[in-house]
């Protein structure tokens, strides 16, 4: 079979290749493929789709270069789980849209408080302000995915404890509403222990391993705006970093 094969549009013009690879994310969109679930193998996907294998082929290489899926020699093609980019600031909707999947979150705590001196103080603040802190239990599906927790300045930011962060992304919410444009971050990585409120808020054993990241992430204008710790699963997750010289 020509190498072209693959690249042949279907009848509404869309690459066979393709079609295959949308099938695929909507599947694991739609929770039908969870993630380390097995996906049709090459000669299934070939029959399904009444396409060559190397068509088949040439849609489950490019969704494991994306990160979608993994495959494991002599076992087959799996639902990768999600990868963490170090090299681009992203917010957790961005995240999982590139992937193909539809982010949850479960907002669980959303109040001004103080008393919290060394993260006043990681933002830049008097020891004494009062800051939003919000925790979130973000999901795919209805698998827990990270714990995260985010501390603000009360000040400009106190209007978030009653906004939609369950449905809506943070970092489109300052863009929007505070006209606040997100640049970078300064990030510690770690490994820690679930305790037994993570734990069972992840879904894990008492003591099991967690990635946690911590984060201070700065707007375009250099300030310090958000103060960040996250928890993810170990088991679950893929630190992809790319470096260059």
């Amino acid at each position: 079979m020509p190498l072209e094969t693959k690249m042949r549009p279907s009848r509404n013009g869309t690459p066979a290749y393709k079609k295959i690879q949308n099938v695929i994310r909507k599947r694991i969109e739609g929770g039908q493929l969870k993630i380390g679930a097995a996906v049709d193998s090459e000669r299934e996907l070939a029959r399904i789709h009444g396409v060559s294998l190397m068509t088949a082929r040439h849609a489950l290489a490019g969704l494991e270069h994306e990160g979608i899926v993994e495959r494991r020699r002599g076992s087959g093609t799996f639902v990768a789980p999600p990868k963490i980019h170090f090299n681009k600031l992203m917010s957790y909707t961005e995240q999982m849209g590139s992937r193909g999947l539809a982010p949850r979150s479960r907002v669980l705590f959303a109040r001004v408080i103080d008393q919290q001196f060394e993260i006043a103080a990681r933002l830049g603040r008097p020891a004494t302000s009062q800051l939003v802190k919000i925790d979130r239990l973000r999901l795919t599906g209805e698998d827990p995915f990270a714990l995260e927790t985010i501390y603000l300045p009360a000040p400009e930011f106190s209007g978030l404890i009653s906004a939609q962060l369950g449905k809506n992304s943070l970092f489109s919410t300052l863009k929007h509403d505070y006209d606040v444009d997100l640049a970078y971050a300064d990030e510690e990585v770690d490994a820690t222990a679930a305790d037994v409120h993570n734990a069972e808020l992840l879904a894990v054993t008492r003591g099991a391993p967690l990635l946690r990241i911590r984060q201070v992430i700065y707007s375009t204008k250099g300030e310090a705006v958000i103060y960040g710790v996250g928890l993810y699963r170990s088991e679950r997750h893929t630190l992809f970093i790319r470096r260059f010289r």
